[in-house]
């Protein structure tokens, strides 16, 4: 058990260092031996647990989708807002989660591995579908096209704010929400919506998440 725990940490930390290097210098920029350099691991060691960068690419990739925080609350469009939210406040502090939007952004990396916009979409869909059912939604809101547009006005927004140093995500993506939302949630809804930018901080708190304890830039 001990061997099998040593072999989830390295693989971890390999993982964790490529989406670093990937997010620091573009997926062309980055080599194997860079990696091994900066982790200080043999290249057998290494390939034990990846065979090339194109495998590492994947394996951050497969990280991006991810629920860490999110729990149930009385209203599915608050769930919807709220993964949105943790998503701002995580990726400054989590470089996998970084690194994923460095490779979607990237137009070779792009061209090799996709994203995860798609999977994205799909899980704001699936959410806004069920406030629709739930009465959540005004009529005219279309949950495809709008939780596609939201991951391309999410994505946007992260690019311009990461050129602003004196701007932060979580206060933008606040903002975001605060146009967006009384054009797509009912009256009654609307008013209970929170879309504070220390929500996402809380979120995590309460589930006890050790992501709020780690942070590459600050």
């Amino acid at each position: 058990m001990a061997r099998q725990d040593r072999a989830i940490h390295t693989r971890r930390m390999i993982l964790e260092a490529a989406a670093e290097m990937f997010d620091e210098f573009g997926y062309d920029a980055t080599s194997i031996g860079g990696l091994i350099d900066r982790i200080q691991l043999t290249r057998g060691g290494l390939y034990f647990h990846f065979t090339s960068k194109e495998q590492l690419a994947r394996a951050v990739l497969d990280e991006a989708v991810t629920m860490n925080g999110l729990a149930p609350q009385a209203l599915k469009l608050q769930e919807w807002v709220d993964l949105a939210l943790l998503l701002a406040y995580r990726l400054p502090r989590e470089p996998l989660l970084s690194a994923s939007i460095r490779l979607s952004v990237d137009v070779r990396a792009r061209g090799l591995f996709g994203t995860r916009w798609p999977d994205w979409m799909r899980v704001g869909e699936e959410l806004l579908v069920e406030a629709g059912n739930r009465g959540e939604l005004l009529p005219h809101v279309e949950p495809a096209a709008t939780a596609r547009l939201l991951v391309g006005a999410w994505t946007g927004v992260q690019q311009v704010t990461e050129t602003l140093p004196d701007r932060d995500l979580s206060e933008e993506i606040s903002c975001l929400f605060e146009l967006i939302l009384p054009n797509i949630a009912s009256a009654g809804v609307l008013a209970k919506l929170d879309t504070s930018p220390y929500r996402a901080e809380r979120l995590l708190l309460e589930a006890g998440s050790p992501a709020i304890h780690s942070s590459r830039r600050e």
